[in-house]
């Protein structure tokens, strides 16, 4: 059993990303959008803001009241839209309940979104041509790659069909020859399908979900869930406990995936900023 360590990785593609923006004709821009109080996503905003710091990223960070209206909220992101200084749009997502964060998303053109949430930018993922992939399910890609890890000819499974993680996760991976099943509430026979995974990717949400009769020994396990265990400790979505002696690589929460999609999102604003 070998630990993928996305902490370790984070910080060497954060490196090697510093340099290269230090080397490049135009200092990326990357504004961040947050509406209400959230305490985690104050958290999540913090950090990005901190990456870009760090990073030599020009970083604009906008706070809207909870009780924004919905024009509120596109008129700003369709003047970030025009803002040429801006070259991604992230816009901090659960939105209070009262808008409509699908409408909002529509607002920021696939050239500047960073986050890999656009219609455009999931239907170049389809066609697998070059687009912005979602960071989290990005991340992982780079994860597998770094350990030596070819998807090709591999039955890739994957707990979770979100259009934030679950589904592009799903494309990255058939896109790089991997023989790839979604699994979902719906799906009947769950451990048996997990079971045959040489790939196993857990984005379901669920504290400790996935158990050691759910994981084919050899297996790599990628956990990308990040929730609160019965003594309030953070957790993935795997028993990493249970389940790591059956591995032939795994991911911990935390320092697995978790610092990888910030890496991610530095990543594609560079790429929005300096790629043609």
């Amino acid at each position: 059993m070998k630990i993928i360590d996305g902490k370790a990785l984070s910080a060497q593609l954060r490196a090697e990303l510093k340099e290269k923006i230090e080397h490049a004709k135009k200092k990326p821009g990357l504004a961040v959008i947050i509406v209400g109080e959230d305490p985690a996503s104050r958290i999540y905003v913090r950090n990005k803001i901190k990456a870009c710091e760090e990073l030599g990223i020009r970083s604009y960070a906008y706070e809207l009241p909870a009780l924004s209206t919905q024009k509120e909220v596109e008129d700003l992101l369709d003047k970030l839209a025009m803002d040429e200084e801006v070259d991604g749009i992230l816009l901090q997502l659960p939105l209070p309940a009262h808008l409509d964060s699908d409408a909002a998303i529509k607002r920021i053109p696939h050239s500047k979104d960073v986050d890999g949430f656009s219609a455009q930018n999931l239907g170049l993922l389809l066609q697998n041509k070059q687009g912005i992939a979602a960071c989290t399910p990005l991340g992982v890609m780079k994860m597998l790659e770094n350990a030596g890890i070819d998807p090709a000819g591999k039955h890739a499974v994957v707990i979770g069909r979100s259009e934030t993680v679950g589904k592009p996760m799903a494309l990255l991976l058939l896109n790089a020859n991997a023989t790839v099943t979604i699994c979902h509430s719906k799906t009947r026979d769950l451990e048996a399908i997990c079971r045959t995974a040489d790939i196993l990717i857990a984005a379901v949400g669920k504290a400790k979900f996935v158990k050691e009769n759910m994981v084919k020994e050899g297996a790599v396990v990628i956990d990308v869930g990040i929730n609160r265990d019965e003594n309030g400790k953070i957790c993935g979505d795997v028993d990493f406990e249970e389940v790591k002696e059956k591995t032939s690589f795994i991911t911990p929460v935390p320092g697995g995936v978790g610092p990888m999609t910030i890496t991610m999102l530095m990543y594609n604003t560079y790429r929005t900023a300096c790629e043609e």
